[in-house]
C-alpha cells in the first residue's frame, strides 16, 4: 500500500509541474509582440520572438538527436561485440550447468561433454568483458575432474585437476579454488594414497585446514596412515565442532584411543598417552583396562622387576577409580578387571590388600573376586584364607581360564599341605578344562 501511495503522489506532482511550465509558456508568449530583427547586409530580416524562440529550441533538440544517431551509429560494432560476448557467455554458464546437472544425475560422459564446451565457449570472450570468467573456468575443470574421478579415469582428472589448482585462477577464485583443494585431497584418500594425501593436506591454508570438512579428511588420512594419536586429537576437535552426534562422537574417541593404547609400544609411550587422555576419558571403564591390559602386556616375559613393579603402580592407579564403582561393571569388564590387577598381586601394600579383602566381604557371592584375594593370600602363604577363598571360587567361576588358574592354586595349597590325593584332582580338574 505504500508503494501504491508513492506512485499516486509521483503522479501528481508530475502533473502539476506539467500545469505550472504551461501557465509559464502562456505568460511569456500568449501576449509577446517582440519582434526579432536580423541584419544580413544589404537584407534585413524581421521575424516573431516566440517563431525564433521555437525555432532555437527545435534546432538544439534536433541537433542532439542528431548527435546521438551519430554516437549510436559509432557504437554499433562495440554494441554487435559485446552481444557476441554475452552469447557466449550465456552458453557458457549454460554448459557448467549443464555439466553440474548431467553429474549430479550420475550422467559422467556427458557432463565431461558439458564442461568441455564450457571451457571452449569461455577461450572465444574477452577475458576484460566477464568479471567472473577464472571462477567459471575454474569450476568446469573441477567437474570435468569430478566426472572423470568417477569414471576412474585418473590420468583426466589429474590433468583438469591441475589446471583448476592453476595460481592465475586462485588468485580471483579464492572460494573455488579451495573447494579444488579439499577435492583433491579427498581423492587421494579414496585412492588410498596416503603421501599423496598427505602432500595435499600440508598445502592446505591455515583456515582451511582448520575447517570441519577438512578435519574430517585429516582424520580418514590418519587412519589410513595408523597414526591412532593424530586420529585421535582429529576426533576430539570434531566432536568440539559438533561435527558428530554426542553419542557417536564418544563411540569415536573410545574406538580411536582404544587404538592408540595397542599400538604403544614401552611404558613410557603408553604413559605419556594416558596423561594426554581428557579426565572424563580416563574414566571409561574400556579404556581404564585397555590401558592396564597392555601395560601388563608390555611387561611380560624378559621385564626387570623394576619394570614390572612400576607396570603394577600405574596398573593400580588407573584402575582406582573403577574400584569405587565395581558392582557397575558388566562381568566381562569385572573379569578383565581381575586379569589386569592379577599380575601385580605380590606388591600390593598392606592398604591394598586391606582394600581388596573389604571388596570381597562386601560382595560375598562375586566370583571374581574372590578369586583375586585367594591368589593375593596365596602369595603372602596365608593358606587358610587362600584355600576359603578359592574353594569359593572354583565353586561358583564359569571362566575357563581362571576356573583353571583356580585349581592349579588349589593343587599348590594340597601339596602345601601334603595332601597328595587331593593335588592329584585338582590337578585332574584344572587338566580337563577346554
Amino acid at each position: 500500500m505504500a508503494v501504491k501511495a508513492d506512485g499516486v503522489l509521483r503522479k501528481l506532482f508530475w502533473w502539476l509541474g506539467l500545469a505550472a511550465l504551461a501557465v509559464a509558456l502562456a505568460l511569456l508568449v500568449g501576449r509577446n509582440a517582440a519582434v526579432l530583427t536580423l541584419f544580413w547586409p544589404p537584407y534585413r530580416f524581421d521575424i516573431s520572438f516566440n517563431l525564433a524562440l521555437f525555432a532555437l529550441v527545435c534546432t538544439f533538440v534536433l541537433l542532439h538527436l542528431a548527435l546521438r544517431a551519430f554516437s549510436a551509429l559509432r557504437a554499433l560494432p562495440a554494441q554487435a561485440r559485446r552481444w557476441r560476448n554475452q552469447q557466449a557467455e550465456r552458453a557458457a554458464v549454460g554448459a557448467l550447468l549443464d555439466a553440474l546437472s548431467n553429474q549430479l544425475a550420475g550422467r559422467f560422459v556427458r557432463s565431461q561433454a558439458a564442461a568441455q564446451q564450457a571451457l571452449a565457449q569461455l577461450k572465444s570472450l574477452t577475458p576484460d568483458l566477464l568479471p567472473r570468467r577464472e571462477q567459471i573456468e575454474l569450476l568446469a575443470h573441477l567437474l570435468f575432474a569430478e566426472s572423470a574421478h568417477a569414471l576412474q579415469d585418473r590420468l583426466r582428472r589429474d590433468q583438469h585437476l591441475q589446471a583448476a589448482l592453476a595460481p592465475a585462477l586462485a588468485r580471483h577464485a579464492a572460494q573455488a579454488h579451495e573447494g579444488a583443494q579439499l577435492r583433491a585431497l579427498r581423492w587421494a584418500l579414496q585412492d588410498r594414497d596416503a603421501e599423496t594425501a598427505r602432500i595435499r593436506l600440508a598445502e592446505l591454508p591455515p583456515g582451511l585446514a582448520r575447517r570441519t570438512q577438512a578435519l574430517r579428511l585429516r582424520l580418514r588420512l590418519a587412519q589410513l596412515m595408523g597414526q591412532s594419536t593424530e586420529a585421535l586429537e582429529t576426533a576430539r576437535l570434531l566432536a568440539k565442532h559438533r561435527a558428530f552426534t554426542p553419542s557417536a562422537a564418544r563411540s569415536m574417541v573410545r574406538g580411536l584411543a582404544l587404538e592408540a593404547l595397542r599400538q604403544t609400544h614401552d611404558l613410557d609411550q603408553l604413559e605419556q598417552l594416558w596423561s594426554s587422555l581428557d579426565i572424563s576419558e580416563r574414566q571409561w571403564p574400556d579404556l581404564a583396562l585397555a590401558a592396564a591390559q597392555r601395560a601388563n602386556q608390555l611387561c611380560a616375559g624378559s621385564a626387570t622387576a623394576a619394570e614390572r613393579a612400576r607396570a603394577a603402580t600405574l596398573v593400580r592407579d588407573w584402575l582406582d577409580s573403577l574400584w569405587s564403582d565395581f558392582d557397575a561393571l558388566d562381568a566381562a569388564q569385572q573379569r578383565l578387571l581381575v586379569l589386569a590387577f592379577e599380575p601385580g598381586l605380590g606388591d600390593l601394600d598392606a592398604t591394598w590388600l586391606e582394600r581388596l579383602e573389604q571388596a570381597q566381604r562386601q560382595r560375598p557371592s562375586n566370583p571374581f573376586l574372590h578369586y583375586l584375594a585367594g591368589q593375593a593370600f596365596l602369595q603372602r602363604q596365608l593358606w587358610g584364607k587362600a584355600a576359603q577363598l578359592l574353594g569359593l571360587a572354583s565353586q561358583s567361576l564359569r571362566e575357563p581360564d581362571l576356573l583353571r588358574r583356580t585349581w592349579c592354586a588349589l593343587a599348590l595349597l594340597a601339596e602345601e599341605r601334603a595332601d597328595q590325593p587331593a593335588a592329584q584332582a585338582a590337578w585332574k580338574k584344572a587338566a580337563l578344562l577346554p
